[in-house]
C-alpha cells in the first residue's frame, strides 16, 4: 500500500537559512503521529509542504504518492497553528463555509460534537475563549472524511482541560485508515494517544519510532526520550 506520506531529500530554505536538511521519510496510514522538536526545528515548514501552502526547494513530498496540489487538496485536513477564522463569523456560518468548500465535510457530525459543548449556532468567534476558539477549529478540521489530518500545535497555549478534550476529540474522529500527524512541542501531554513518534532538530529527522518500541527496547517514556535526545 502506497504510504501517505513521503519525502524523498526533501528540502526547503528561507532567504539562504535552512528549515529542511534533505530528509528522508515515510508515514504509513492508520497512525498517530507525533512530529517532535523544539521551537524551530522545522515541524510547521514540513507541515505547510505537505498542506501544499509551500514548495520544496529541492527533493520531493508526495502525498498517497501525488505531489501535493488539486488532487490532493481533498485528502488532507489542515489545522493550522494561528486562528485563520474570521472573529465575526459565527458557528453556523463557519459550518457552511466549511460544507461549501469541502465536498467531505461531515456538516451533521460537526453541529452535533459543537452542540455538546453547549457552542449555539449564533455565537461569534470573538466571544469565545481561546480554549473554545480552538475546540471549534479542531472540531471543523476533523470533521472532515480526509485520508491525513495535519494538526499544527493543537494544543498549545490552552489549559489543561481544552488539550484533555482536543485530544479526545482527534482520537474519536478519524477513520481507521487515515494518519493524523501532530506536530507539538509539549511531548508529556501528546504522547498517550500517539502510536509513533518523528524526532525533528535543526531541519534533520533525529529519530522515527513506534512509541511501544521506545517503551519496550528502551524502557523510557517518549518524553524521557525527548529530553534525552534534545538535552541542552
Amino acid at each position: 500500500m502506497t504510504p501517505i506520506l513521503e519525502c524523498r531529500a526533501l528540502a526547503k530554505v528561507y532567504s539562504g537559512r535552512r528549515a529542511l536538511a534533505g530528509i528522508n521519510l515515510t508515514v504509513n496510514r492508520g497512525r498517530i503521529v507525533g512530529l517532535l522538536g523544539p521551537n524551530g526545528s522545522g515541524k510547521t515548514t514540513m507541515i505547510k509542504l505537505a498542506s501544499g501552502l509551500l514548495t520544496p526547494t529541492s527533493g520531493e513530498i508526495l502525498i498517497d504518492g501525488k505531489r501535493p496540489g488539486v488532487q490532493t487538496k481533498r485528502q488532507v485536513s489542515y489545522l493550522p497553528e494561528r486562528t485563520y477564522l474570521e472573529n465575526w463569523m459565527t458557528v453556523d456560518e463557519m459550518l457552511h463555509f466549511f460544507s461549501d468548500f469541502y465536498d467531505n465535510f461531515n456538516l451533521p457530525k460537526a453541529a452535533e460534537m459543537l452542540q455538546r459543548l453547549g457552542i449555539q449556532p449564533g455565537d461569534r468567534l470573538k466571544t469565545m475563549s481561546k480554549g473554545t476558539k480552538e475546540k471549534v477549529q479542531l472540531i471543523l478540521v476533523m470533521s472532515r472524511e480526509a485520508d491525513l489530518y495535519l494538526l499544527d500545535e493543537p494544543i498549545g497555549g490552552v489549559d489543561p482541560a481544552a488539550r484533555d478534550y482536543i485530544l479526545h476529540t482527534i482520537i474519536s474522529n478519524y477513520n481507521e485508515n487515515a494518519t493524523v500527524l501532530i506536530s507539538t512541542h509539549l511531548i508529556s501531554d501528546v504522547e498517550p494517544v500517539l502510536d509513533d513518534v518523528i524526532f525533528i532538530n535543526q531541519g534533520y529527522i533525529a529519530l522515527t519510532e513506534s512509541v511501544d518500541d521506545i517503551r519496550e527496547q528502551q524502557g523510557k517514556s517518549v518524553d524521557a526520550l525527548f529530553r534525552e535526545v534534545f538535552r541542552c
